[in-house]
């Protein structure tokens, strides 16, 4: 689906058809030669369109007959149900810079950073300043790589209160598919961080001579240095709950066999015992009186209870 936007009164308008110095939306589904037709317009090469399409596609730029490419990993909600997939994954946008146009593509449709845009909750966004587009669209990445940071670090000390209530297989996937998320977004914030240096030392934007864009780029590559930061973070912090409460499990399941065995070794007391006088023998005190019989139970449970205070003293019961 192709979507065509401009600035009118400090706020992007749809329009019905291209302009000049507008922003060209590209997003799922697409239709049948949509792509091809695209770049046969802008005589941009087919890979500029199919590249960002790709999920595995590294953060990047690249430069080829007057149009320029940027590819910016972006995270994204997970909507596969599966228990061991992440909470959030990255999925690339692609920016591609042409003479009077910026051209966006993504595989994720409705994209949370593009929707903040389409439905103007970012201010003072102009098409036409192509270069201030694009670094207002990496700070919204940045935002948002922190904002699900937040949610799932929230999310993991809701989890671990659980898991000191009990120690659930539901709980421990959980923590899985939040470590996945935390792994995707370190891989890809390490690249996106990589691409703005390498962007920032070529002036790639052309904003050398520009301090104010200079100055947010700057801040755009700190603050994404910060979230690549806590996403370190809250991995360690992960990766020691996890250990913790393997630990725990494994103390507690060592606990209760060592209890089990105990049990069975007081339980054998009075069954060696009943086992000498249920021989098919002679034995002593075959007079028909009841006394004998008390007598060998009494005996029983004084010995049972000489075993457990034996493993009480021993602090092992």
């Amino acid at each position: 689906m192709i979507s065509y936007y401009a600035s009118s009164n400090g706020r992007l308008e749809e329009m019905d058809q291209l302009q000049d110095n507008c922003w060209i939306s590209l997003t799922p589904p697409f239709e049948a030669e949509e792509l091809a037709q695209v770049a046969n317009d802008f005589l941009l090469p087919p890979d500029f369109l199919t590249d960002p399409l790709d999920t595995d596609e590294r953060s990047r730029y690249e430069r080829e007959e007057g149009a320029r490419l940027i590819v910016l990993n972006t995270p994204v909600l997970s909507r596969t149900d599966v228990d061991n997939e992440g909470i959030y994954i990255t999925v690339p946008i692609g920016l591609i810079l042409v003479d009077d146009h910026l051209i966006t593509i993504t595989s994720s449709p409705n994209h949370p950073v593009l929707r903040m845009f389409i439905e103007n909750k970012i201010r003072n966004i102009d098409p036409a300043r192509r270069s201030h587009f694009v670094l207002r669209l990496f700070e919204q990445t940045v935002f948002r790589y922190l904002v699900c940071l937040k949610r799932l670090n929230v999310k993991r000390n809701i989890i671990e209160q659980e898991l000191y209530e009990s120690s659930q297989n539901k709980e421990l996937k959980q923590l899985l598919s939040i470590e996945k998320s935390l792994v995707y977004f370190i891989n890809a914030l390490n690249g996106n961080d990589l691409l703005k240096l390498k962007m920032k030392r070529t002036d790639f934007l052309v904003i050398r001579h520009d301090e104010d864009l200079a100055d947010l780029f700057e801040d755009i590559i700190i603050d994404n240095g910060q979230a690549l930061e806590m996403a370190n973070i809250y991995t360690n912090i992960l990766n020691g709950t996890m250990s913790a409460f393997g630990s725990i499990i494994s103390n507690n399941l060592n606990i209760t066999i060592q209890r089990l065995t105990l049990i069975t070794i007081i339980l054998t007391v009075p069954m060696v015992i009943a086992s000498f006088f249920g021989m098919n023998v002679t034995v002593p005190y075959q007079a028909g009186n009841l006394v004998p019989f008390f007598g060998i139970i009494l005996i029983s449970i004084i010995l049972s209870f000489a075993v457990i205070f034996y493993f009480r003293r021993k602090r092992m019961f």
